[in-house]
């Protein structure tokens, strides 16, 4: 189910275009996501950079730090139209494309990876391919509603969400007692 937020419509005499927002994943220069998110702020365009707190340690101390979920990924939530916009931003490399078009990643995809940084489940992003298999559904936690397959990784059974326009994976780890199959 694809959904979208409705904007306005335009009329033209008996005709009408209706303008939807999507989210667009736009890929940033190493290490620049924060500086872009704030630009992309300033410009007033609504985006969502996915930061994890990770603990890093130094020889002389340690500490917390907020790193990009995924690398060199940023969402904006835009029209299609107004992507150039967000491409002029300094940082920017390319908007993310599937088939020669702009790749629109799934609103359902975006509160997702919400929900899972918000969470307490142990979770780990990777670009493997996965064999398709078991449609799983959690029934109780942070992630309640959130439809998966079921997969065995690293002797571990996990939960696999993908979001297929970046060709990523979110594998979580969750307690078999917290599904039920579809």
């Amino acid at each position: 189910m694809l959904i979208e937020k409705v904007i306005f419509a335009v009329s033209y005499g008996e005709s009408s275009i209706i303008m939807t927002k999507k989210w667009f994943a736009l890929y940033t220069k190493s290490r620049t996501e924060k500086k872009v998110n704030q630009a992309l702020i300033d410009k007033e365009i609504e985006c969502y950079l996915p930061l994890e707190k990770k603990l890093k340690i130094w020889s002389d101390r340690k500490k917390w730090v907020e790193e990009p979920f995924i690398r060199s990924y940023i969402f904006v939530n835009i029209e299609e139209g107004e992507l150039q916009k967000a491409l002029n931003t300094p940082g920017i490399v390319n908007v993310i494309r599937f088939g020669g078009k702009p790749a629109h990643v799934r609103e359902e995809q975006i509160k997702i990876i919400q929900s899972l940084l918000s969470g307490s489940e142990e979770y780990e992003l990777s670009t493997d391919n996965f064999v398709p298999n078991e449609k799983v559904e959690v029934v109780s936690g942070s992630l309640k509603g959130l439809v998966g397959e079921m997969v065995h990784h690293l002797n571990k059974y996990k939960v696999l969400v993908r979001i297929e326009s970046i060709n990523q994976n979110i594998l979580i780890k969750i307690n078999p007692s917290h599904l039920k199959k579809v």
